[in-house]
């Protein structure tokens, strides 16, 4: 079982590790970090880079595909050689997945019209944009073949349930148990349904994604 990850500079680190970590333990799996062009991606503070060894040519059909987000995906989606190896790897994939705004790269490519699918919760007018539904209550959705998670850290729920989904429950279990995920944060301020109003407002204002006022 082959998955390719894709990178492309200024991701998230965290979209593309989290998953990492659980799906590296799937027994047998070919894991490939993917790019444009092959080399190190650095990631959105610049303080980290991520390396991808081979090109989108290099894995032209995986069976798993996970598109991470973060602020470079913009500049992703307007890259041809990212869209197209994503509409003609969809073609033969067992499940096409994304993390945070990674889901937009999936629009972009129009995999998600008509289709239920979620982001960060900053970005999910631009989602409908895409002509998909956007889900805003739920960290991971599966719609046929398509898995898109919410934020960042549902990158992680997302991949659990991959494996779960690709080697069974134990499996995914076990992989659960090894990297020791048991969330327990220290504030109910995860979501836009616990944060602080005042909070949820603030960083909608200072999101990218923020509708300008009239």
């Amino acid at each position: 079982m082959q998955i390719a990850i894709l990178l492309f500079d200024q991701l998230t680190a965290l979209d593309a590790v989290g998953p990492y970590e659980v799906l590296r333990g799937i027994p047998g799996v070919d894991l490939r970090f993917v790019a444009s062009a092959p080399g190190p991606k650095p990631t959105d503070h610049g303080a980290l880079a991520l390396v991808a060894p081979h090109s989108l040519a290099d894995v032209p059909a995986p069976d798993v595909i996970v598109i991470p987000g973060g602020p470079g995906e913009a500049a992703a989606r307007k890259d041809g050689r990212v869209t197209d190896w994503l509409r003609a790897a969809h073609e033969t994939t067992a499940w096409t997945t994304s993390v945070c705004t990674g889901s937009l790269l999936l629009g972009a490519a129009g995999l998600l019209e008509g289709r239920r699918a979620t982001t960060h919760w900053t970005a999910l007018d631009a989602l409908a944009g895409f002509g998909a539904t956007a889900v805003d209550d739920e960290r991971v959705v599966v719609d046929g073949k398509l898995v898109t998670a919410a934020g960042v850290s549902a990158g992680i729920d997302m991949a659990l349930t991959l494996a779960a989904r690709l080697a069974g429950p134990e499996v995914a279990q076990a992989i659960q148990l090894a990297i020791e995920y048991a969330p327990d944060p220290p504030f109910d301020s995860g979501s836009t349904a616990t944060a602080d109003p005042a909070l949820v407002a603030r960083l909608r204002a200072g999101s990218r994604f923020a509708t300008p006022r009239t």
